[in-house]
């Protein structure tokens, strides 16, 4: 892979928009504070009305300057989607194929996560409970992946990423603070909305720094299932609320506390779990609800995500009656089209786990999510298996070139953004102050969530 680094980023990125100039922030500030006015209602998106305002006459020849500076809504700047593009459209198919999937591996050694990464050039793995064995171990594994996605000739940080939700769902168990399960969040705000809506920004934030601590550049959370109470066997705990508006106001707060700390974060499980009355790990729930049913409750969540600068998306594996019968949601064309058109997100769509159940015996299952519209995918049963279908997709023209590319692009604008975003907020130089902050957020959430 030709190496293009972060200190080239203005560079490469002149050459793909000519004529563009940068004179704004480098780095935006927080995108909306959590004070902001929420907006939790599903609203189709349209097309904007041009303005008549009379303005100074200009060249129809000469083509729009745009600021590489300017943020998208996902994270990257303009800079940094048009540098993953440069970036993306050097590699080999081998090299595209690897930067579209996130693996799994087996054991507890650092060396294995690394091997695999730099074999198959993987945009990184997936760090479980299988694969902790404690505080050391888990920094020694982040730092080796660091170091083979370096020596693979890549300038931009791994994706290494994990279940870090707090409550059931921690992989750092014993190891990480012990964060109460994420329905604590739609508690605080029902208690008080202001100030939930701080407590649980700021748990995120917390969570986020200890994470980059030991060494992660993703989480996949906040979950933005809304439960539907006893009847739902997966999610339960783990969904900010049944009320669909809490629960939305707890994805939007969290998305910003992990932004602000400088980790990527994923709302899950797209197009809504929480109905679901059987366990996708095991095989495919069916979801008869009605779309309007669908947009009052299941959608809300993940509007409010993306209105708050959701940079990820998981999409779950659900046979979703009134969007594509049929399912599963995470090949199906149709849930990603409603993804990107209706909710207007731009940014990264990763599948839930290819390995689970729902999906199990699905023939070129990456090919076809990546078809469908998937950016990323997530833990494939036999990750090398995948590299080597995906990797035969592009070369026979199977897949399109394109197509991966774009999801490539988007994957690699994100990790710039990661490294460029964690670098404006430095952690504590010493350790303890992390856990110490990270202790206080998880007790003030609680503390908002039962009172004291």
């Amino acid at each position: 892979m030709r190496r293009l680094g972060l200190a080239a980023a203005a560079v490469v990125a002149a050459g793909a928009l000519a004529g563009c100039a940068s004179d704004g922030p480098a780095r935006p500030t927080a995108r909306e504070s959590a004070s902001g006015p929420p907006s939790t209602s599903v609203t189709p998106s349209t097309t904007s009305t041009p303005t008549t305002t009379q303005g100074p006459a200009q060249d129809p020849t000469q083509e729009p300057t745009q600021d590489l500076g300017e943020p998208l809504p996902w994270g990257p700047t303009v800079g940094e989607l048009a540098q993953a593009h440069e970036i993306v459209a050097a590699m080999t198919a081998g090299e595209l194929a690897g930067q579209v999937i996130v693996g799994r591996y087996a054991g507890t050694d650092p060396s294995v996560a690394a091997r695999l990464v730099r074999r198959l050039h993987l945009a990184g793995v997936c760090v479980t409970n299988d694969n902790v064995v404690d505080a050391d171990q888990v920094r020694a594994t982040t730092r080796a992946v660091t170091r083979a996605a370096h020596h693979d000739g890549r300038d931009f940080p791994a994706v290494i990423g994990i279940d870090e939700e707090g409550g059931t769902v921690s992989h750092l168990r014993g190891i990480a603070t012990d964060f109460p399960a994420f329905e604590d969040a739609g508690l605080a705000i029902g208690q008080h909305e202001r100030r939930g809506r701080q407590v649980v920004q700021q748990a995120a934030y917390a969570t986020a720094q200890e994470l980059r601590a030991f060494g992660f550049s993703w989480v996949f959370a906040p979950d933005a299932d809304v439960t539907i109470g006893p009847a739902d066997v997966t999610i339960g705990s783990r969904s900010p609320s049944s009320d669909p508006k809490l629960a939305a106001l707890a994805v939007g707060a969290a998305v910003r506390g992990y932004d602000d700390a400088g980790l990527v974060s994923t709302i899950k499980h797209f197009p809504g779990h929480g109905s679901a009355t059987v366990d996708s790990h095991r095989t495919l729930p069916h979801i008869d609800a009605s779309m309007r049913r669908l947009e009052h409750r299941d959608l809300r969540p993940f509007a409010r995500g993306i209105d708050a600068g959701a940079p990820a998306v998981m999409v779950g594996h659900l046979d979703v009656e009134a969007m594509a019968p049929g399912g599963p949601s995470s090949v199906e064309p149709k849930i990603y089209d409603y993804l990107r058109d209706d909710l207007g997100f731009e940014g990264v769509a990763i599948t839930d786990s290819l390995g689970m159940g729902a999906v199990a015996g699905i023939p070129d299952l990456g090919v076809k999510a990546l078809e469908a519209g998937a950016d990323l995918l997530l833990m494939p049963a036999d990750t090398t298996t995948m590299h080597r279908v995906v990797k035969r997709a592009v070369e026979d023209g199977t897949l399109s070139r394109d197509r991966v590319e774009d999801a490539a692009a988007r994957v690699v604008a994100l990790q710039l953004w990661q490294a460029s975003a964690s670098q404006d907020d430095p952690l504590p130089a010493d350790p303890a102050k992390v856990a110490e902050n990270a202790e206080a957020a998880s007790a003030a959430l609680r503390e908002a969530a039962y009172g004291s």
